[in-house]
């Protein structure tokens, strides 16, 4: 295992960050490095909107770099082929990252905006902990299955199925949940045999080059293997996609970029998972405590400023219960603590930009422009000159085909909508081009489960369930994506299948 000393990854006093980390830098082939051309793009902090550190921006070069080093590790050594390198590699990472729990804790608080207490959960040591999962199934998982004998065509044939590494993976990264999908990605596609060039998303690039910095220096993951790419530049994302070197995108963000990602993959026809959007329902029946539901789910909303794909954005509830409803979605909203991301007590942070804040402020534009009102929120946090600042917000008196109402807003905003009964819950909660995520709160459970099993999505919490889990599918219908990430199902986005016949004498 190589461990160089800060000095060797070519670091001056004035690149150490807040966090007491060298500033980023790229991985190339076991290399951490600048950009080709020295170019760098600063990382700011959401909650003041101070720079706080820069990022090598790679260049064209760079990326073909990556994606040639990728390729020579798959074709050129033994990575796909030993597993059990692989499953030492995986659990000399989960050790890294371990001991660095606190400074990536720092980063992602000060580059990303989320709240401490979310760090630890699904934003850091989940995902963490989550390599164990990956190295049990690694260890016990069964590459072969013997189909036995049979004569197709009169020839007596004996029969297998194997399952080998995908090949070169390009995985693209959102900023919402950096440390969670980036080894979402990169876990299983090294648990699978692959190569990877890893871009993070330019608001993050910090969490994904120490990712590869602790990757370089505290694992044996050979030169070649991981790659990570910091770019502000549009065109790596494209050469990623594009370049017939690359094997299979893996792509986390936005509908809109899935489908151009899919596009730009086309041409050289490479496997593609997509995890897109998302405008999930939480249906509450009329055998429910309305106003548990409504609180429950409104608090939700605003984990991470309502900065996440699966939460339920659309509270759908009883007409005759509306109002209790949205005055308890809005009471709950009221009592989130919004503030300081690096306090321990503060539920919502920041949005991630200047962009996204105004971005979810004409939502609420049109919310009002559509008749809607709000029962809290519906502007900016007062008292808060610096940063990207967005209040909690109910937004009632909504048709389902508004706007808000409909599409993917990504701030701490719930809409709340009537029912009239279970039939027309589904079809409200199936009244959207995304498929991603759900719940329902009933009493009778057979009920709520004849629900649920009537929603078209890829997860659903009954009565308060908790899907997330290293050992869980996730993933969507409909414009929510394509594939599915983690458990068996996301390991398994990352193998070909090859059947072998032998002529048996």
């Amino acid at each position: 295992m190589t461990a160089p000393d800060v000095a060797s990854t070519d670091v001056t006093p004035a690149d150490i960050t807040p966090a007491g980390l060298p500033e980023p830098r790229l991985l190339i082939d076991g290399e951490l490095r600048r950009a080709a051309d020295g170019a760098q793009f600063p990382i700011e902090d959401p909650a003041t909107g101070e720079i706080i550190g820069h990022a090598p921006d790679a260049t064209d070069a760079d990326t073909s770099a990556a994606i040639a080093a990728a390729r020579r590790a798959f074709d050129s050594t033994g990575w796909a082929s030993d597993p059990a390198l692989r499953a030492r590699c995986l659990r000399q990472l989960k050790t890294a990252l371990d001991a660095g729990f606190e400074a990536l804790r720092a980063i992602i608080i000060a580059e990303a905006g989320v709240p401490r207490l979310w760090t630890d959960g699904p934003q850091l040591r989940m995902p963490v902990d989550g390599l164990d999962y990956l190295v049990t199934l690694l260890d016990g998982y069964e590459w072969e299955q013997d189909l036995g004998l049979a004569a197709p065509l009169g020839v007596k044939t004996a029969r297998r199925v194997c399952r080998e590494a995908a090949g070169v993976v390009a995985a693209i990264t959102p900023w919402n949940f950096p440390n969670q999908i980036n080894l979402a990605k990169l876990g299983p596609a090294l648990a699978a045999g692959c190569t990877v060039v890893l871009k993070p998303a330019p608001q993050t690039p910090w969490t994904g080059a120490e990712l590869g910095r602790l990757i370089a220096t505290q694992t044996d993951i050979p030169p070649g293997v991981v790659n990570v790419l910091t770019a502000s530049r549009p065109g790596v994302g494209e050469a990623l996609t594009a370049d017939p070197r690359v094997d299979m995108i893996s792509f986390t963000g936005s509908t809109a970029t899935g489908r151009q990602v899919m596009a730009a993959a086309a041409p050289t026809l490479k496997n593609v998972f997509l995890e897109l959007g998302g405008k999930s329902a939480a249906v509450v029946l009329d055998d429910y405590d309305v106003a548990a539901a409504a609180a429950l789910t409104a608090f939700s909303v605003c984990v991470h400023a309502g900065q996440g794909c699966a939460l339920t954005t659309r509270l759908i509830v009883p007409r005759a219960r509306y109002g209790d409803a949205v005055a308890a979605s809005a009471q709950a909203m009221r009592g989130v603590t919004v503030g300081d991301p690096a306090d321990a007590g503060t539920v919502c942070g920041p949005v991630i930009s200047a962009a996204q804040r105004d971005r979810v402020e004409a939502y609420l534009r049109s919310a009002a422009a559509d008749g809607g009102r709000f029962a809290c929120g519906g502007g900016r946090v007062a008292g808060r000159t610096a940063g990207y600042w967005i209040e909690p917000t109910v937004i009632a008196g909504l048709g389902s085909q508004a706007r808000a109402a409909r599409e993917e807003i990504f701030g701490p905003v719930l809409v709340v909508l009537p029912h009239d009964g279970d039939d027309d819950a589904v079809a409200l909660a199936n009244d959207s081009p995304y498929g991603l995520s759900g719940a329902v709160f009933g009493t009778d459970l057979p009920r709520a489960q004849a629900v649920a099993a009537r929603i078209r999505a890829g997860t659903i919490g009954i009565i308060g369930g908790v899907w997330y889990s290293p050992d869980v599918p996730f993933g969507g219908y409909k414009q929510s994506g394509t594939g599915r990430e983690m458990g068996v199902a996301g390991f398994e986005e990352y193998l070909e299948i090859k059947s072998i016949a032998v002529a048996a004498r």
